[in-house]
């Protein structure tokens, strides 16, 4: 009897059938080392598995993978849970994965580290970008779910502290898959139309997977953009999200965001009377330096003879012009003093005072003064000018100063 040839396509139906049929394979969790991970557009994710003696090929279809919370990365140590079975075109068995975790940690705690640094890196933390909150606030609105303890607390508080501002609250859910685009929704709207001073937003206390909300990067990102101030109140102390972050103030609880969100009447009632107070030692301080100045005018003598401005004026006039009386006597006789002095220095330079110690001066008939007596010549009529008077000559014989008898 002749063995049964197989074809291909059909042993790899067989070999499928044989593990579709194995319990033990179709529920198996494998741990390994993520390798080779690759996403398609299709959106499927495929990966390896290895350890140190060998390799499993893996792939997660669209819709699993669309419920990873956390971005697998080549490297990580993961654990894998789905069934095993062959691909009969390839004849190659890979696991199909339902599930895929980061070992040793939740996946919520890697998605929360990988979206924190990523979000870091961008800049969506700088405390550059943070805007002060307002100290008098008008109007507050509140993005939490309307059924949560947690808004009637913030309001209760709210009304206690700061009763004159209006309390609008957008209700939206704070948890599970739609929280986080009503989230964004309401904090986009309230910040668009200017509905609130500032926003509050968060919920109360509950596990990591009840606050992932806050964790979304949806969320982080519209409070990054939004241009109204917000407060991020998320929980109980220990509890810190991704909008803490973010935002431009972090509350330890939703309490204690009402309490940073506006002032203190009490306080603020307080401080107001203390203002009034130094306004009003202030204002009787001025009043009574007013006092003390308008008496000592009222004492003044100006105040009491009517007359005495005009004769304390007139004496300061009389005084002044005797002042300028003998600064203008001392001008003068210097300037006498110094005509003086010019006068006999020009006196002395005249040749008037020469002639008047005795000599004279010589002019030809057309004026000119004789300075030699090769300027004259016999029968020639000189003028002569003494310092009285002059004549005139009929020159008789020129000589040299040698030959001056």
């Amino acid at each position: 009897m002749e063995p049964h040839i197989y074809g291909v396509t059909e042993v790899n139906q067989l070999v499928k059938s044989l593990l579709d049929s194995t319990p033990a394979l179709q529920g198996v969790a494998v741990r390994g080392e993520l390798s080779n991970y690759k996403i398609y557009p299709s959106g499927h994710h495929y990966f390896t598995l290895k350890d140190s003696e060998g390799a499993l090929r893996c792939v997660m279809f669209r819709g699993q993978a669309s419920r990873l919370r956390f971005r697998p990365e080549n490297g990580m140590k993961a654990v894998a849970s789905g069934r095993i079975t062959v691909f009969p075109r390839d004849g190659a068995y890979q696991l199909y994965c339902d599930t895929l975790i980061p070992e040793g940690v939740g996946d919520l705690a890697v998605a929360f580290q990988q979206l924190k640094e990523k979000l870091w890196k961008e800049g969506l933390f700088d405390p550059a970008h943070k805007k002060p909150l307002p100290p008098y606030p008008e109007r507050i609105a509140i993005v939490t779910s309307g059924a949560g303890a947690a808004v009637h607390d913030m309001i209760r508080i709210l009304r206690r502290r700061y009763p004159i501002a209006k309390v609008i609250l957008l209700p939206v859910r704070v948890q599970g898959p739609e929280a986080p685009p009503e989230i964004v929704g309401a904090i986009r709207y309230a910040d668009k139309w200017k509905i609130g001073d500032v926003i509050i937003t968060g919920r109360g206390g509950g596990s990591m997977e009840d606050l992932w909300a806050f964790n979304d990067e949806r969320v982080a990102r519209a409070i990054y953009d939004c241009e109204t101030p917000v407060i991020s109140a998320v929980g109980h102390e220990p509890d810190v999200t991704i909008a803490d972050f973010v935002a431009d103030a972090r509350a330890s609880t939703p309490s204690n965001a009402a309490e940073i969100a506006v002032p203190d009447q009490v306080e603020l009632l307080r401080w107001l009377r203390g203002a009034g107070e130094r306004m009003a030692q202030s204002e009787t301080q001025r009043l009574e330096a007013a006092r003390q100045r308008l008496t000592a005018l009222a004492s003044k003598r100006v105040m009491t003879d009517g007359l005495a401005y005009v004769q304390d004026k007139r004496l300061d006039l009389d005084h002044l012009q005797q002042r300028l009386g003998d600064v203008t006597g001392a001008v003068l006789a210097r300037h006498r003093q110094k005509f003086a002095a010019l006068a006999a220095s020009l006196d002395a330079m005249s040749p008037l005072a020469v002639l008047g110690r005795g000599y004279a001066v010589a002019r030809d008939e057309s004026g000119r003064i004789l300075k030699s007596y090769r300027e004259t010549a016999p029968g020639s009529r000189v003028s002569v000018t003494l310092g009285e008077g002059g004549f005139t000559a009929v020159v008789d014989k020129p000589y040299t100063k040698e030959e001056q008898p």
